[in-house]
């Protein structure tokens, strides 16, 4: 039976496209962490998702001998196309069984639906844009994802380039472990800031004053990453609506501010690593799923460095190692055994050299595909 591609249209169809990936992932890759379906339902509500304010998207389930074979979300984001004067249509949220066929129907569906809104090529996967979770894990499957991280099965890859696409960018994610966090490194580093770095303070987020502290990080982030491959600026309402939902799991001691001579022009965000607690809850808070989750977060071993912003005037000073060095030490503190930073794009050398310098290391590969849309 040929494959059968349906746009998702009634609540029952929204449901089977959030719970799709129970029917690939369960038994055959244990490193996988099952999101929370009632987050999961929320991100592609248009009521409830500010990116919809900017985006179009259509969702689309793959039938194959009456079964339910796949998804893809079919995405037009006008903020991105309005700040790098493109065309360019995005897909995410892609599952598929290990068929060819289904990948291909698809990926040929998303690319109708984007070329008929004026667009010239399809890129991805990103769930819903570069601000959220985005690449194709391309290697270490076996490593289950930090917090706000992809995972994919190994066959994805080539069921993404059997239909044609082909790299166009690759963001890597850096691992550090506890054994290396007194590299020798460490403390040269440390005699130069305390030379260089007077000037400089690193502070934690204030909770007591956390809307003033998401402005002040907004402007950070819109003015530190502008000129970065694939940035799209978040609007206020994206800003404030990640900000609540990462409100319940912030650790301020984690969350950093840098001040020269009392002006902010720098931040790091880092998370504790709740997929090591959400894994255990298999998608439902209810009814045993929060504590579960609850029980698990008293055992989070792990960060993710998830952005580092630093305004162009003092990059390349002592902000940066600072920051690191900073949430070493507090991360280490607070139990952390390990800690992530990612991702940072292929080609973004100072970035990738300062981490490195500090004894991160490449461990995971995250890829972004793209093919021209016919006309």
């Amino acid at each position: 039976m040929s494959v059968e591609v349906k746009p998702v249209e009634t609540r029952a169809e929204r449901r089977t496209f959030v719970r799709l990936p129970w029917r690939i992932y369960p038994g055959r890759y244990p490193a996988w962490v099952p999101p929370l379906l009632v987050e999961e339902r929320k991100r592609i509500d248009p009521r409830k998702n500010p990116f919809f304010d900017h985006g179009a998207v259509q969702l689309f389930l793959a039938y194959k001998d009456g079964e339910v074979a796949g998804r893809i979300a079919a995405i037009e984001n006008t903020l991105h196309n309005e700040f790098h004067d493109d065309k360019v249509g995005f897909f995410g949220f892609f599952e598929s069984v290990d068929d060819q066929e289904v990948a291909k129907a698809l990926l040929d569906r998303a690319a109708e639906w984007v070329g008929g809104r004026g667009l010239d090529t399809l890129r991805g996967p990103t769930s819903f844009s570069t601000n959220e979770e985005c690449g194709l894990q391309i290697d270490n499957f076996e490593s289950s994802p930090y917090v706000m991280m992809a995972y994919n099965p190994p066959y994805y890859v080539d069921l993404l380039e059997g239909c044609g696409l082909t790299k166009v960018k690759d963001l890597l994610a850096y691992e550090i472990r506890a054994e290396q966090f007194d590299h020798p490194r460490f403390g040269k580093l440390q005699q130069l800031i305390e030379r260089y770095g007077r000037d400089v303070q690193i502070r934690s987020i204030r909770m007591d004053r956390f809307e003033e502290e998401v402005a002040l990080v907004r402007e950070l982030y819109n003015t530190a990453w502008e000129r970065n491959w694939g940035f799209v600026p978040m609007t206020d309402a994206e800003v404030d609506h990640m900000a609540k939902q990462l409100k319940p799991v912030v650790d301020p001691d984690l969350a950093l501010i840098g001040e020269v001579d009392g002006e902010p022009v720098g931040f790091l965000l880092a998370l504790p690593d709740v997929n090591q607690a959400i894994r255990h809850a298999n998608g439902r808070l209810f009814p045993f799923g929060l504590f579960k989750l609850l029980w698990h977060m008293r055992r989070v071993s792990g960060v993710r460095v998830i952005t580092l912003g630093i305004v162009e005037a003092h990059r390349g000073g002592p902000l940066a190692p600072m920051f690191y060095l900073e949430i070493h030490k507090r991360g280490t503190s607070k139990g952390h055994r390990v800690g992530e930073s990612s991702w940072v794009l292929e080609d973004n050398q100072a970035l990738r050299m300062g981490v490195e310098k500090m004894g991160y290391e490449p461990y995971k590969t995250y890829r972004l595909y793209e093919k021209p849309i016919s006309g």
